[in-house]
């Protein structure tokens, strides 16, 4: 029976990727704690925990019509950021996927009444959410698996929650040990254009809004603290200051672990720092003595 040894809320904004001078010139002098939590994360977590494959829940991967969980054998190749070529080209990424996992999550769809498609296609484009998050925590361990699933754009959050579930029923139906990566910020307004370049600055006084910035604390400690249950209720609220993916890198991984059922509290690996507009953190949350609570087991109409 495989189940899940680990889960991450992990920030992936693109000045991770930019040479450590440039990250100082953009903070006035200091580099982003982003960057040595990931470090810190990897030492502590992904080079020693015993796993088998990783599952990034990928908050720049947008669907329609259904989640897509890919499902090739390996990924290879070079990756060019369509957003900003400028500081993320020719990134080079191989690694290896977990096709068995892949599908058996695609079966557990009708049952969550969701729809979830394996995609093997080995031109299927790979987000910066996915290969940022493998270049500081995957690479140089060739042994690893690691799959990437997409946020359906046309999801609400009980969808959301529903494919979740769907991942957690297939990791207990495998014999994989896994990591779930919510690969997203909190909050997600940017400045404008002729305003971004003043917000560029790690601190937090430079978050979009002073809503935005304060939604963000309250759901901080709730991590913390362990309390899911509060962040599930307050979605609605949330909502009003535009999550990123619609917080469906989240709620994905929530549903996968039991929803409000879930207690384990989360450990900072960074400061809350902003993106240029945006709220950008890393939680993790180990795995509780007993083990994450198993994903609801409801059967669901698709209607």
């Amino acid at each position: 029976m495989g189940e899940i040894v680990g889960v991450g809320l992990i920030a992936h904004v693109p000045t991770i990727m930019l040479p450590v001078q440039t990250r100082m010139e953009l903070n006035e002098g200091k580099d982003s704690t982003l960057v040595s939590g990931l470090e810190k994360l990897r030492a502590d977590v992904f080079e020693s925990d015993d796993y088998d494959t990783v599952i990034v829940l990928d908050s720049h991967w947008a669907s329609t019509v259904e989640f897509i969980v890919t499902s090739q054998e390996r990924r290879h190749g070079l990756f060019t950021s369509e957003e900003l070529p400028r500081g993320m080209h020719g990134v080079p990424f191989d690694y290896r996927g977990d096709p068995e996992l892949a599908e058996l999550i695609g079966a557990q769809d009708e049952k969550n009444g969701t729809w979830i498609t394996p995609i093997d296609d080995p031109d299927l484009p790979v987000m910066y959410a996915t290969i940022n998050l493998w270049k500081y925590l995957g690479e140089g361990l060739p042994d690893k698996k690691w799959i990437s699933v997409s946020l359906c754009q046309t999801a609400t959050d009980e969808d959301f929650l529903r494919a979740g579930r769907a991942i957690g029923e297939a990791i207990a139906k495998s014999d994989r040990r896994v990591i779930l990566l919510a690969s997203g910020a909190l909050s997600h307004t940017f400045y404008k254009l002729r305003e971004l370049r003043k917000h560029e600055m790690a601190d937090p006084s430079h978050i979009f809004s002073e809503a935005a910035r304060v939604a963000d604390y309250e759901r901080l400690d709730w991590f913390t603290a362990g309390d899911h249950a509060r962040v599930l209720e307050t979605m609605p609220a949330f909502h009003k200051v535009r999550p990123e993916g619609m917080f469906g890198h989240w709620l994905l991984t929530i549903g996968a672990i039991g929803e409000e059922a879930c207690t384990a509290p989360g450990v900072l690996y960074s400061e809350y720092e902003n993106s240029i507009g945006t709220g950008q953190v890393h939680v993790w949350f180990p795995r509780p003595d007993g083990g994450f609570p198993a994903a609801k087991n409801l059967v669901l109409s698709r209607e």
